[in-house]
C-alpha cells in the first residue's frame, strides 16, 4: 500500500523514477529477487494507481499483463540483442590460421524474421543464437554472402548426375563407389566452432520482458513500428514434405514463372538457326518421310510419322530440378524416400519424437566427417548449435503455408533419417544453416542433393509468397578452393561488403582472382544507403523500459558506451537499429 501511494502521488519510489526535465514520467519496473506473490501485489497496486494517475504514467502492470514474454511489448514482437563487440585472433577453419579470423558478434535473445532478413542482407549470419559478421578487410579468409536466384536456376551437368544417381538408388538400389567432393554446408562447423564455446549471457528472462516504452511526442516511436512484419506465431506448426502424399509438391513449376536468362553476346546458341538435333532422330524422320512418299495410302505409317513429329523435343527445352525430384517411382522401387519439414520447437510432436534419432545422426556425422570428439557433439552441443534459434515463428496470411522461422528438413529413407538440412524460412529467402547426413550414404552426394531440393522448395514457396525467391547458401569463400562450389549454383550474386548491393558472381570473380578482399560495386561514389544517420534513434532496452538512445544517454549522465553503440548501429544499419532492442544491463 505504501508503494501504491508513492506511485499515485508521483513521488520517487524504489520501483519507479521520474525523468527530470523531460516532461514525461518513465515507468521502469525494478522488480528483482522479490517473491512472486509480492511482485504480483505490486503489479496490481501499480495498475490500480495508474487508473487515477495522469496520462503521463505508463502502467507497468498492464504492460506486463499484455507482454507475452521476451521480445514482446503490448502484443508487438521485438528483436532483443546484446552486442558483444569484435572478436579477434581466433582459429580459421579454412586456411587453418591460428589467429586469422576477425568478426563482430551479438547474442540474439529473440529475432523477428524481417530483422534477420535485413541482417543477412548486410553480411550477418547466425550460429545457434550467436549472430556474427566477419570484418571483411581484416579477416584472413573474407566470407561473402552468396545467394542463388532460384526462379532462373537450371541444374548443371554435375547436378543432374547427382539427381540421376539418387533415382537409380531408389529404383534399383544402385550405389556409386566414388564419393563426391565439395558437399555443401560441410565446412560451416569449422567456421562456427569457436562460437559454440560462447556461453549464453547471464541475463534473466524477466529483464528481457519490456514492461513499458518511453514515449515522446517528437519521436512518435509507436508509429514507426506499424510497418513491421510481425504476423501470428504458431510454435507448434509443422508441415510434412512427403512426395508420396503431398500433391502440391509433385506439381511441376510453371515455366512461365521461372523464365530463362538470355545468353550473353557471343555465347550460347544462335537463335537464328534451327536447334541441334540428334542424328538418330533425323535419320528416323527421313526414313518415315520416304516411306510416306512411296506409300501415301498407308494410314498407319502416316500416324507413326505424326507421332514422331509430336515427340520431337521442343527447342531449347531442358529438364528442371522438379523433373528429377518429383518423378513417380515404379511400384517395384527398392527404396522409398520421404522428406519432412519439421519446425524447430520442442513443443512440436514430430520434432520431439525424432530429436534423439536426429541428435545421434549429428554426432555420427561430426565424428566421422569433422573428427569431433563425442563431448564436442553431444545432445547439448547439438541443441545449442542447431535447435536453439532466436527466430520467432510467424504465420502471416500472405506468407507460405508452413510459416516463417527455423526448420529441420528431414530426409527419411525406408523409415530412417539419413540427412537433415537445417534451414531458416525468411520473407525473401530460404537460408541454409547446416547439413548433416549419415556417412554410410556418402555415395549419394546428399550435400548436393539436399541443396537442389532446397532450391526446388524455395520455388515452391514462391508460388504462395511472391517475395520469397532466393536461396541463401551462407558464405562464398574464394580464397578457399573447397568452398567455391557455392558459385556453381547459377545465376547467383555476391554481396558487396561496402555498399551492401548484390552483384552477379561473374562480375566478381575476376576481382577475387587478384585480391581476397574486394569491393564489388563498381560505382566508386556509391555508399552504404542503410548506414546509421541518427544515433539517437537507436532503440535501447534498459531496466525493462524501451527508449531511444538519446534518452538513455541523458539518463546515464555521461555514459561512455557511445562508441560501442555507434559501432553496433553501423553494422546492423539504421533500419534494424530503430526496430531491434539493444539490451543494456
Amino acid at each position: 500500500s505504501i508503494r501504491a501511494r508513492a506511485c499515485k502521488e508521483r513521488r520517487r519510489c524504489p520501483w519507479h523514477e521520474e525523468a527530470s526535465g523531460l516532461g514525461e514520467t518513465v515507468a521502469s519496473c525494478r522488480q528483482g529477487p522479490e517473491p512472486e506473490s509480492r511482485a504480483s501485489s505490486l503489479e496490481r497496486a501499480c495498475t490500480a494507481s495508474a487508473a487515477t494517475a495522469s496520462p503521463g504514467w505508463r502502467s507497468c502492470g498492464s504492460a506486463a499483463t499484455q507482454a507475452g514474454g521476451a521480445g514482446r511489448l503490448l502484443g508487438t514482437m521485438y528483436s532483443i540483442v546484446e552486442y558483444k563487440g569484435k572478436t579477434t585472433g581466433y582459429r580459421c577453419g579454412y586456411c587453418h590460421s591460428a589467429q586469422g579470423k576477425v568478426s563482430s558478434g551479438m547474442w540474439a535473445h529473440s529475432l523477428t524474421v524481417q530483422d534477420y532478413q535485413d541482417l543477412i542482407d548486410r553480411g550477418w549470419r547466425r550460429s545457434g543464437k550467436y549472430v556474427y559478421k566477419p570484418i571483411m578487410n581484416r579477416t584472413c579468409c573474407p566470407q561473402y554472402t552468396v545467394r542463388c536466384r532460384v526462379l532462373h536456376f537450371q541444374p548443371s551437368k554435375s547436378h543432374k548426375k547427382v539427381l540421376k544417381k539418387m533415382l537409380r538408388f531408389l529404383t534399383r538400389g544402385e550405389t556409386s563407389k566414388i564419393n563426391s567432393e565439395g558437399e555443401p554446408m560441410d565446412s560451416h562447423t569449422e567456421d562456427t566452432s569457436c562460437f559454440l564455446l560462447k556461453s549464453q549471457p547471464d541475463t534473466s528472462q524477466s529483464e528481457l520482458q519490456p514492461l513499458s516504452t518511453y514515449t515522446e511526442k517528437v519521436e512518435s516511436e509507436e508509429e514507426d513500428t506499424k510497418g513491421e512484419l510481425t504476423g501470428k506465431t504458431d510454435s507448434g506448426h509443422t508441415e510434412s514434405c512427403n512426395e508420396k502424399n503431398n500433391t502440391n509438391l509433385s506439381k511441376p513449376l510453371d515455366p512461365a514463372k521461372v523464365g530463362h536468362t538470355p545468353p550473353k553476346p557471343g555465347k550460347g546458341a544462335d537463335l537464328s538457326k534451327p536447334p541441334c538435333r540428334k542424328a538418330k532422330d533425323i535419320r528416323k524422320e527421313q526414313k518415315l518421310q520416304k516411306l510416306l512418299q512411296n506409300q501415301t495410302g498407308n494410314h498407319s505409317l502416316q500416324e507413326e510419322a505424326q507421332i514422331a513429329q509430336k515427340s520431337k523435343p521442343k527447342a531449347n527445352q531442358t529438364k528442371s530440378v522438379e523433373d528429377f525430384i518429383f518423378i513417380t517411382l515404379p511400384p517395384e522401387a527398392v527404396h522409398q524416400l520421404e522428406v519432412r519439414l519439421v519446425r524447430v520447437s520442442f513443443e512440436d510432436p514430430q520434432f520431439k519424437s525424432s530429436f534423439t534419432q536426429s541428435a545421434t545422426l549429428f554426432a555420427k556425422y561430426q565424428i566421422a566427417i569433422h573428427k569431433d570428439t563425442p563431448s564436442e557433439c553431444d545432445e547439448e552441443q547439438f541443441t545449442r548449435f542447431l535447435c536453439d534459434s532466436p527466430l520467432e515463428a510467424e504465420n502471416p496470411p500472405n506468407g507460405p503455408d508452413c510459416g516463417y522461422g527455423s526448420f529441420h528438413q528431414q530426409y527419411w529413407i525406408d523409415g530412417k533419417i539419413v540427412a537433415v538440412g537445417v534451414i531458416d524460412i525468411l520473407p525473401k529467402c530460404i537460408s541454409s544453416v547446416y547439413l548433416y547426413y549419415d556417412p554410410d550414404y556418402s555415395s549419394l552426394s546428399l550435400g548436393v542433393y539436399s541443396a537442389l531440393r532446397e532450391v526446388a522448395f524455395t520455388r515452391q514457396l514462391h508460388e504462395k509468397a511472391s517475395d520469397l525467391s532466393y536461396y541463401y547458401m551462407g558464405f562464398y569463400i574464394h580464397s578457399c578452393p573447397k568452398m567455391r562450389y557455392k558459385g556453381q549454383y547459377r545465376p547467383s550474386d555476391l554481396l558487396c561488403p561496402e555498399t551492401y548491393v548484390w552483384v552477379p558472381i561473374e562480375q566478381c570473380l575476376p576481382s577475387l582472382e587478384d585480391s581476397k578482399y574486394c569491393r564489388f560495386n563498381r560505382d566508386l561514389k556509391a555508399v552504404d544507403e542503410g548506414n546509421v544517420k541518427e544515433l539517437g534513434r537507436v532503440r535501447i532496452l534498459h531496466k525493462r523500459t524501451v527508449m531511444p538512445y538519446s534518452v538513455y544517454k541523458r539518463r546515464q549522465k555521461g555514459s561512455s558506451d557511445e562508441e560501442s553503440v555507434h559501432q553496433y548501429a553501423t553494422l546492423v544499419g539504421q533500419a534494424c537499429s530503430e526496430r531491434m532492442l539493444l539490451y543494456k544491463n
